[in-house]
Order: C-alpha cells, then sequence, then structure tokens
C-alpha cells in the first residue's frame, strides 16, 4: 500500500499532546497541506503566534456538498478549543487538521436546526474512542440555550445500547475504556450574557432573530486578550449582531441567496427571508467595521432550472452596500488573529 505522507505529519501532530502551541499545530498543518499541494501559506510565512485562530470546518447548508460540509466553526483561544455548532462531517474536518475530537473544551449551540447539530453524535461518541482521532478525558461539554439538556438527554437515551456494549466488550477483553468519554455536562443559558469565563476567554452570548418560529436562536462574541471573533449564528439582519460586533477583528456572519427568478417561489422567499442577504451583510459589515468580514454557512438555493448564485454573485451584491475586508469562507480556511488579522485559504487562487 503506498504511503500518505499527510498521515505521519497528522499523527506528528497528535503526539506532540493535546495542548500544542497555536504556531507549532499551525507548522504542521501548513506541511501537511503542502504535501497535498491545497494550503495558500507556505511554512515560511508563519511568524507569530496568534492569539485567536478561526477554522471554518463546515460552511455548507443541508444541501449534501462534498466541498461545502455541515456549518461548523473551531476558535483557538490560547490552549482553549471552542466549536460552535456541529453540523454534518465535523469530526473528519477535525481530524483533517489534526485535531482529536476528544480535544474540544465545549461545543456552543447556535440554535437546533438538524444541519447545525448532525454532528454532535459524531462528535461526542467518536471523541470517546482511542486510536489517536478521540482520546476525550473529560465529560463531553455542551453550551447552548434552553433545549441543549433535552437533545442530549434523547442523544444518551438514543446510543445506550452503543456506549453499554462498547464498555461491556471492554471489560470483557480486558480493554477497558475509561467511562469518563462517556460522559456529558450541560450548560443552558435562558438569557443572554456571558456563558464562558475561564482564564481570560469571555464568550457571550445574543439573541438573533431566525425567524419567529425558530426560537431559541443565538449568536456568540468571543473575547480573549484584546481580540474578538463573532459568530452570528443563523439569522436575519439583526441589531443584535450590529451591538455585539462593532469593532471585532472577525466577523463570522451567515449568508443565503437565490437568483429572482426563484424567489418568485414561495418556499425559496420563506428560506431566503430567514437568513440574511449578501446586501443586507454588508449593510451589517459596514455598521460594524470589522478588521475581516466572513461568509459562512453559504445557503445558495437552486432548482432544476435555475442554478444557485454563484460565490462571485455573493461578493458583487456584497459591494453594493460594504466595501472592507472580505471573505468568503470555504471548508477549512483558517483566520488567524493577532496584530494583525491574516487568512490562510485552502485554495489559494480564490479571489475572496
Amino acid at each position: 500500500m503506498r504511503s500518505n505522507p499527510t498521515a505521519g505529519l497528522l499523527a506528528s501532530l497528535f503526539s506532540t499532546g493535546p495542548r500544542l502551541s497555536l504556531t507549532r499545530g499551525r507548522r504542521l498543518i501548513c506541511a501537511a497541506g503542502l504535501a497535498l499541494g491545497v494550503l495558500a501559506t507556505p511554512l515560511t510565512a508563519v511568524a507569530a503566534e496568534p492569539d485567536m485562530r478561526v477554522v471554518l470546518l463546515g460552511t455548507g447548508s443541508p444541501v449534501p456538498l462534498m466541498d461545502r460540509w455541515g456549518p461548523s466553526t473551531l476558535v483557538e483561544a490560547g490552549s482553549h478549543r471552542f466549536l460552535f455548532d456541529a453540523g454534518r462531517g465535523v469530526p473528519v474536518r477535525l481530524w483533517q487538521i489534526g485535531i482529536p475530537t476528544g480535544a474540544l473544551d465545549a461545543v456552543f449551540l447556535t440554535h437546533f436546526h438538524s444541519d447545525h447539530t448532525v454532528g454532535l453524535p459524531d462528535l461526542w461518541l467518536t471523541g470517546a474512542l482511542g486510536g489517536g482521532f478521540g482520546e476525550r478525558k473529560a465529560p463531553f461539554h455542551v453550551i447552548g440555550p434552553v433545549g441543549t439538556q433535552d437533545l442530549i438527554d434523547g442523544l444518551k437515551k438514543a446510543y445506550a445500547s452503543d456506549i453499554k456494549a462498547r464498555l461491556d466488550e471492554g471489560k470483557a477483553n480486558g480493554n477497558v475504556k475509561p467511562v469518563i468519554g462517556f460522559e456529558t455536562k450541560v450548560d443552558e443559558f435562558a438569557a443572554a450574557g456571558v456563558v464562558y469565563d475561564q482564564d481570560g476567554v469571555k464568550v457571550t452570548a445574543f439573541d438573533v432573530n431566525h425567524g419567529d418560529e425558530i426560537k431559541p436562536a443565538v449568536g456568540y462574541r468571543i473575547d480573549y486578550k484584546g481580540r474578538s471573533v463573532l459568530i452570528s449564528g443563523d439569522t436575519r439582519k439583526n441589531d443584535n449582531v450590529i451591538k455585539y460586533g462593532r469593532g471585532v477583528d472577525v466577523l463570522v456572519h451567515e449568508v443565503a441567496s437565490a437568483k429572482p427568478d426563484l424567489m418568485r417561489v414561495p418556499i425559496i422567499k420563506l428560506i431566503v427571508h430567514h437568513h440574511t442577504t449578501p446586501a443586507e451583510a454588508g449593510e451589517v459589515f459596514t455598521a460594524t467595521r470589522p478588521k475581516m468580514a466572513v461568509y459562512t454557512h453559504l445557503v445558495l438555493l437552486s432548482s432544476k432550472t435555475i442554478p444557485a448564485p454563484s460565490v462571485e454573485d455573493v461578493v458583487q451584491e456584497t459591494r453594493t452596500t460594504y466595501a472592507g475586508p472580505l471573505t468568503v469562507g470555504e471548508d477549512l480556511t483558517t483566520i488567524d488573529v493577532g496584530d494583525t488579522v491574516t487568512v490562510h485559504r485552502v485554495h489559494p487562487a480564490a479571489k475572496w
């Protein structure tokens, strides 16, 4: 069998331990990426260790696309690793950048739509396994609005037989798996405010508007060492995103669009009106003035006869209301946050 040069690099990444430095991790990730010819930033470009890092693990929607997996955003602040939403395929994307599924400090949920939560059981159960890709040493920590406990309780009931079988099989064969990796810890909140505050890392939740019937729905702002990242969550254009997003280093915002002919279809119009159009998002970016505006969760709708808007279409419409720095995210796009904000793209030829 032909050896995979990237696999060895990822193994080296894991062997440094679950708390490798951001710079050390990035060097190894870049090396793995260069081995495949996919990363835009060469190894020699790695400079000072950033204070924060954002990785767009999944930038897609419910549409099952191979290049845009389910919505999920990794934020690293110092030694802390947080995941915001857990869409389709998130453990695979984590392991692509050498991060074990069990190495997350907490998962934050914005709302309970399936495309944002379907990866939760995979994160939880895969993280409890060994093999380097799991290795959780503490309960699976999930933070979210009221309803999060019900979701986790339902998953525990659904997978009770699987967990029992794995633990029983381990005991019978002298390979006892640590029970703690299967345990859970849930922190629910009923109102906006600070929902995490440890080691200088503060996470603040705020309400957003994803539609009158889709509640709760929240966004998050993450602050660390004078740097800040905002995750909009799924929302229409919303004043709270502007309020909490003013002056942030990175503002990660969802976007939805359809061709004018398709907008005549009632269900398409309804879907788009539960999200933020490129022109509306541009207004948010103009009001908040982030160092970098970033699109994720691209809901670009189509039919059998009408194609979806292109990324170029999204950028063009955004530019009618916003002239500042803009990145249209792809899966595994990485944003380093320090004195400057630097974007490392998977496809270096991309123009935005």
